[in-house]
C-alpha cells in the first residue's frame, strides 16, 4: 500500500506529457478555442483559495470552510492531473485521475456550482457515431457546456474534465447543486496527502 501511495505523488511527473490533441480537427468542426485564460486560482491551504483576475489584476479570497467541494488540479505541467473531494469537516476522502482541456481549448479555471447533472447524457456538440452515451455521470458546472463526466483519462478534451470510470460514480452520488467545483492549475497534493495517506494505508 505504501508503494501505492508514492506512485500516486509521483503521478503528477509522467502522464500528461504522453497525451495528444487533434487541433486541425478541432478547428474544422468548430470548437472554440478558450487557449486565453481569464482567471489564476491559487490554493492557499485545504479550503482556502486566492482567486487572480488576469484582466485587472485584482485579487480575491474564497474560503470554502465547512462546504463539499471537488477540487480539479489540471492535467497541466506543473499540476497534479487528479480531481480530490473534499467534505464539509475539511476531509480529503477521495481522490483520482482526471485529464482536462487540451492547449486550446484549456478547462476554465475558478470556483463554479454545479448546476445541471445528468446519470445518462449524449453530448450535443460532439455526438459519437456509435450512437452510444459519451458524458454519463455528467456534472456541469459552466453554460458554457464544461462539466465533469465519466470519460478516458488517456487522452484530452475540449475543456470538460474526464474522471475515471471507477470514480465517477462515488462522486456523482455524493455531489449536490450546492457541491462547489475548483479548477486550479497548481498543485493540490501538499495539502491533500496526509488525508490520503490515512485512506491508502486503511485499505
Amino acid at each position: 500500500m505504501k508503494i501505492f501511495f508514492v506512485a500516486l505523488l509521483c503521478f503528477t511527473s509522467v502522464a500528461w506529457a504522453e497525451l495528444t490533441w487533434d487541433e486541425e480537427w478541432a478547428k474544422e468542426n468548430g470548437v472554440p478555442s478558450v487557449k486565453v485564460l481569464t482567471h489564476e486560482l491559487i490554493p492557499a491551504s485545504k479550503t482556502v483559495f486566492k482567486v487572480i483576475n488576469l484582466n485587472t489584476e485584482k485579487e480575491k479570497t474564497i474560503d470554502l470552510t465547512g462546504k463539499n467541494f471537488i477540487i480539479v488540479s489540471v492535467r497541466e505541467p506543473g499540476s497534479d492531473g487528479r480531481f480530490y473531494a473534499v467534505d464539509s469537516d475539511g476531509t480529503v476522502w477521495w481522490s483520482g485521475a482526471v485529464t482536462s482541456g487540451a492547449e486550446e481549448f484549456k478547462s476554465p479555471s475558478g470556483v463554479f456550482s454545479i448546476i445541471q447533472k445528468k446519470r445518462h447524457h449524449m453530448s450535443t456538440l460532439f455526438p459519437d457515431e456509435s450512437g452510444e452515451n459519451n458524458m454519463n455521470y455528467m456534472m456541469k458546472f459552466t453554460n458554457g457546456g464544461h462539466a465533469l463526466h465519466e470519460g478516458s483519462v488517456d487522452w484530452m478534451s475540449h475543456g470538460c474534465i474526464h474522471i475515471d470510470p471507477q470514480d465517477v460514480p462515488v462522486i456523482y452520488r455524493w455531489s449536490t447543486f450546492k457541491t462547489k467545483v475548483v479548477i486550479t492549475r497548481h498543485s493540490y497534493m501538499p495539502f491533500a496527502q496526509e488525508d490520503l495517506r490515512k485512506i491508502y494505508i486503511k485499505r
